[in-house]
């Protein structure tokens, strides 16, 4: 639970790409299945005309380039095991049923208080047959920031699908090698 790189206390560190944490600080419940409003189809937040300053606002992004869409999702809650440290003693996770990727995520304080909400403004990249997000939110409800994680609008070439690679691009000697100084 240690905070992320360059968010100013905002997330921590398995808060990345919604959820990139150690299954095993968690118990594990499938609350069950809801429709919902998730955010979706947000292809306008990726407009390569926009920049920056378009979608960051006082407050929250810009929700003209926001979409919602009523969807199935599967709610799944994970409470801190005890013995366990986290500064997140509970998250409900929504997955969205079409994709199974995690559209919102409730982040619950030691004292049971709702303290960070998550969105994953999804997407479809068509010519690669895979879901992605747009980028992802992360309010603080008690302090009132917010941080925007994934903007690629003034990016020359933000992905690259299709790369090749081999199990010797995965050792020690291969991360020497691609390291700079």
């Amino acid at each position: 639970d240690g905070p992320g790189t360059a968010s100013d206390g905002m997330r921590t560190s398995d808060n990345f790409d919604m959820f990139n944490g150690a299954p095993d600080r968690y118990n594990w419940e499938l609350v069950g299945k809801k429709e919902m409003y998730i955010p979706y189809n947000s292809y306008k937040l990726v407009d390569r005309s926009l920049d920056y300053d378009e979608i960051i606002k006082a407050g929250h992004i810009n929700q003209n380039l926001t979409r919602y869409e009523l969807h199935r999702v599967w709610h799944v809650r994970a409470t801190l095991k005890d013995g366990e440290r986290h500064i997140y003693a509970q998250r409900d996770f929504y997955i969205d049923e079409d994709t199974w990727q995690a559209a919102v995520i409730d982040h619950y304080d030691g004292r049971g208080e709702l303290w960070r909400v998550a969105e994953a403004h999804s997407m479809q990249f068509y010519d690669q047959i895979v879901p992605w997000y747009a980028i992802e939110t992360l309010y603080d409800l008690l302090s009132g920031r917010y941080l925007v994680l994934g903007l690629t609008n003034e990016e020359s070439n933000p992905y690259e699908f299709g790369v090749d690679r081999r199990s010797r691009d995965y050792t020690p000697a291969a991360l020497r090698r691609a390291g700079t100084r």
